[in-house]
């Protein structure tokens, strides 16, 4: 993890930011946590994670071409440049909460169970309209991450947007507290990490840390649809809700319709009536994602036609669902990651495209979902059934729930294909190149830790 710094520091003017005590001065342009990850005049930051000790990569740092590190301790002998601090993760974010109020952005932070790096981008597109906007990378949603994303401010940056990930509760305390945010968004509360949460009324818990760290007359902006943050509205200060099935929400989209690659729908905001907003992707997880980012840009101050460019302006980052045509038929490649809701999201995505078309759906294993890991994998496969999925393919051990659960509901065994090889992604790459049809469209999604883009690699060759 690197990112390069917008303005001129040097290693004194850094170890003051964070108050610590250097050795030399030297120019710093960049500054990274992974000893591998160096460029010119990088300072290397050593912080002490859960698997490992970034301590222990100081040499090698300096060895890649580091000019400088920061670190607890220096090792046996070492002669280089260094900053020594009591406490690195807390010397970046000192160093990232400087920048923040020195060149005070419109600070947005953005979390949730499922959606939140899309929301990132529509609110980037958004404010980009109007202000020089900066925004996280695609998987800087850490503390180490955010503190990253602040100290590449610079003064002509007038926006920030951070997203904001958490695996237990007080991790996005901790985030919100160094971003301190002008607008904090809440996309859903889904059921990704039940495993370690154990409720959803724990991850709602951890999800509203996210207003802790809000600044005076900060607003939250959350999803109206779900009960566990509609029923708590009463407790929030400023806020705007948004909302699908939810009339009562400030914020109420309506009349959703796809047309082609583009998804179209009305909206209510407030007393406003706005008519024909147009999204360059599909699927009505996207409008929820759209009413967000409509949010988070009234409240900046920007007027609803710059608000509808940057929202047309919008394209999806990563592995998230790429659409594209390869040898006849069409590919929606959403890998990245997966929830139950994601994942149901994708299969709507699926039928409403594929109408008139066979329906091919290629799942993996959803990860980090505990005791009820096994009725979610079912009913990700109920609703492919309901959908009328014409073809449902499915990726590693706990992905074959998703067939018991299609079975369950309906779908014809032979419609179904189960493989659970995930380290011979060859063998389903071939099985796939001999099914499908010129015509089909095809899903792949999965978690990230299945590496489902494998097969799709493979199979696009």
């Amino acid at each position: 993890m690197i990112i390069g710094l917008s303005e001129k520091y040097d290693s004194r003017i850094l170890a003051e930011l964070c108050f610590g005590k250097t050795n030399c001065n030297v120019d710093i342009k960049s500054i990274s946590i992974d000893s591998r990850e160096v460029e010119d005049c990088t300072l290397f930051v050593a912080v002490r994670g859960e698997n490992t000790d970034g301590h222990k990569y100081i040499d090698s740092a300096v060895k890649n071409g580091a000019v400088c590190v920061m670190c607890e301790e220096l090792p046996d002998g070492f002669e280089g440049n260094y900053i020594l601090v009591e406490d690195t993760v807390k010397a970046i974010s000192d160093i990232a909460t400087s920048c923040r109020e020195r060149f005070g952005p419109f600070t947005v932070g953005v979390t949730g169970s499922v959606g939140k790096t899309t929301t990132k981008e529509f609110i980037s597109y958004v404010l980009a309209e109007k202000y020089p906007t900066h925004k996280s990378g695609g998987n800087f949603n850490t503390v180490y991450g955010i503190s990253l994303t602040l100290a590449a401010l610079s003064s002509m940056h007038k926006a920030v947007v951070t997203e904001m990930g958490m695996s237990a509760l007080g991790e996005i305390s901790l985030l919100t507290n160094i971003a301190r945010p002008d607008a904090a968004v809440i996309t859903n509360i889904g059921t990704a990490h039940l495993e370690a949460l154990g409720s959803r009324e724990n991850i709602a818990k951890a999800k509203l840390e996210i207003t802790e760290g809000l600044r005076e007359n900060g607003t939250l902006v959350y999803n109206g649809d779900e009960p566990l943050l509609w029923d708590r509205r009463e407790t929030f200060k400023n806020s705007i809700s948004f909302g699908i099935k939810n009339e009562d929400a400030d914020v109420f989209g309506y009349n959703v319709r796809n047309d082609g690659d583009k998804t179209y729908f009305d909206m209510r905001y407030k007393d406003e009536i706005h008519k024909n907003i147009a999204l360059p992707t599909v699927g009505v997880h996207n409008v929820y994602n759209a009413m967000a980012a409509f949010s988070v840009g009234r409240l900046a101050g920007l007027s609803p036609d710059e608000i509808r460019r940057g929202l047309l302006n919008y394209r999806p980052s990563g592995m998230r669902q790429k659409i594209y045509d390869n040898n006849g038929y069409t590919v929606i490649e959403d890998c990245y990651n997966a929830s139950p809701e994601s994942m149901k999201a994708s299969l709507s995505v699926l039928a409403e495209l594929g109408k008139e078309r066979r329906t091919v759906a290629v799942l993996g294993e959803m990860r980090e979902l505990g005791k009820t890991s096994d009725e979610l994998h079912k009913s990700v496969g109920r609703y492919a059934a309901e959908l009328k999925i014409d073809r449902l393919y499915t990726y590693g051990d706990s992905a074959l729930e998703i067939a018991v659960g299609a079975l369950e509901e309906g779908l014809d065994e032979e419609a179904i294909i189960g493989y659970n090889k995930i380290l011979e992604p060859e063998g389903l790459a071939e099985i796939l190149k001999n099914d499908l049809k010129k015509g089909d469209i095809v899903l792949f999604k999965a978690s990230r830790a299945v590496a489902l883009e494998k097969v799709i690699e493979l199979l696009v060759k």
